[in-house]
């Protein structure tokens, strides 16, 4: 999975960190650190959902699956093994 936590990784840094590297670690909290907003979660899904060919529902928009590039991949790769 780790084509996947590079993906997103890239789309963080290009959408959110505007082309900087500023070492994000794969346990970086997006809220904590002020990386994304509210609107920015809904960036990210639309993102997700259209790059990973999966949907995801509202119950799922909480920060355990979506606040960390490692949340993230454990979540897509749960939601790829049930689709």
């Amino acid at each position: 999975m780790d084509k996947t936590k590079e993906k997103i990784r890239s789309f963080m840094i290009e959408n959110f960190l505007f082309g900087e590297d500023i070492d994000l670690k794969d346990d970086t909290s997006f809220l904590e650190e002020g990386i994304i907003d509210s609107t920015g979660v809904l960036e990210l899904i639309e993102y997700l959902e259209e790059e990973f060919n999966i949907q995801i529902d509202d119950e799922d928009l909480i920060p355990e699956n979506l606040d960390s590039l490692n949340n993230l991949e454990q979540f897509i790769s749960k939601l790829l093994k049930t689709s």
